[in-house]
């Protein structure tokens, strides 16, 4: 992971994801990713070579459009940063459909 400290205390962090999820990131587990998302202080993007998609928006984690074996940029800039992306990247490593 990624990590960077600019002035004012703001914390940078960034990991490479694979989407190991054989139905990939969509429906159920991007809702479950995004819920979690929200819990973070910190702005936090999926970023692939299709662009930069908030974390925080249903809407973009579906438009990023993960399906299994894709990979992105999990990024995330704020004062849990470090926390978010550590968390999230083993969220999607573990997520699988219901």
């Amino acid at each position: 992971m990624k990590k960077h400290r600019s002035s004012g205390e703001t914390i940078r962090a960034s990991r490479e994801i694979t989407i190991l999820n054989p139905l990939g990131l969509h429906a159920r587990p991007a809702a479950e990713f995004v819920r979690r998302a929200n819990s973070f202080r910190s702005e936090i993007w999926l970023v692939t070579k299709a662009g930069r998609f908030s974390a925080l928006s249903l809407i973009d984690v579906m438009r990023a459009n993960l399906d299994r074996g894709a990979t992105a940029m999990l990024e995330a800039s704020g004062i849990d940063a470090e926390a978010a992306v550590e968390r999230l990247a083993r969220l999607v490593r573990e997520l699988r459909d219901l």
